[in-house]
């Protein structure tokens, strides 16, 4: 009958005798674990960084067996990065020497950092700009405003508010943007020069010059911004302030820190 039905007579008689009741309990305990992990993180989490979130729990298993369990088993998956669009390219006003080449590495913390804009929709279609700042050391975000408005105003604002959140005055740093109006105007540049800190500029049209801030919008948009629908600028404020002060620094693991996040490497 065995034959017939083309069952291993082991296998029956593992059934039998429940000799696998402990593993079967335990992969249980597991899977509802990757459950729990992937909704408490909307979704965002790969089965890469979910084998991370297992270790500290203290479930270590191979990345194959967690791809098994959460992909085939569960039918759970990680978002899929939606394309960055196309944009304008204007005319830079003054242009600054690219100080870092691609280097984007730094032996200690405020050192080096990097900045840019991105753009970011209400469910009304409104538009709104975010400005943040990321050191590149350990990829923490220093700083993060929003507004209605892309403006050189708002990336003094910025540079500002990483400077004020630092323990101490901090000297001989480097800037990295793109070659943007609102980090070439007369305005942002005067303001970098009277606090001591020196500008670096990626060459135009060439995002790759600044990919750590490309990576980093793209995570913000895939893991926060594409998931839900904000209504009003409040709601989008907070969320981004919540994200990034909280989940990005202090939660989220980071391939580039040896998966430590970024509050661990930057107490190293």
């Amino acid at each position: 009958m065995l034959e017939k039905c083309n069952v291993y007579p082991n296998a029956y008689y593992n059934f039998l005798k429940n000799r696998k009741a402990k593993y079967h309990s335990e992969k249980q305990h597991i899977l509802a674990q990757i459950e729990e992990i992937y909704h408490s993180h909307n979704g965002i989490d790969g089965y890469r960084k979910m084998k991370i979130y297992l270790a500290r729990r203290k479930i270590k298993l191979s990345p194959l067996t967690v791809h098994k369990y959460m992909n085939t088993e569960l039918q759970l998956r990680s978002i899929v990065r939606r394309k960055k669009p196309g944009c304008r390219h204007c005319t830079a006003n003054k242009i600054f020497p690219d100080l870092l080449r691609r280097n984007f590495t730094a032996e200690r913390k405020n050192t080096k950092w990097a900045t840019d804009f991105t753009y970011l929709y209400l469910s009304d279609g409104s538009l709104h700009y975010n400005c943040s700042i990321i050191d590149l050391y350990d990829r923490s975000v220093v700083s993060s405003l929003t507004d209605s408005k892309m403006t050189a105003s708002l990336a003094i604002r910025t540079l500002k508010d990483a400077l004020r959140r630092q323990s101490k005055k901090i000297s001989g740093l480097i800037l990295h943007s793109d070659q943007g109006a609102q980090f070439t105007s007369r305005e942002f540049t005067s303001f970098c020069n009277s606090v001591g800190v020196i500008q670096s500029m990626s060459r135009a049209a060439c995002p790759y010059d600044n990919s750590p801030m490309e990576r980093f919008f793209n995570t913000l948009k895939t893991e926060l911004i594409y998931l839900y629908n904000f209504h009003s600028k409040e709601q989008l404020y907070k969320a981004i302030e919540d994200f990034v002060y909280i989940f990005y620094n202090h939660v989220r693991p980071h391939s580039f820190n040896n998966d430590l996040t970024p509050f661990q490497k930057r107490l190293l």
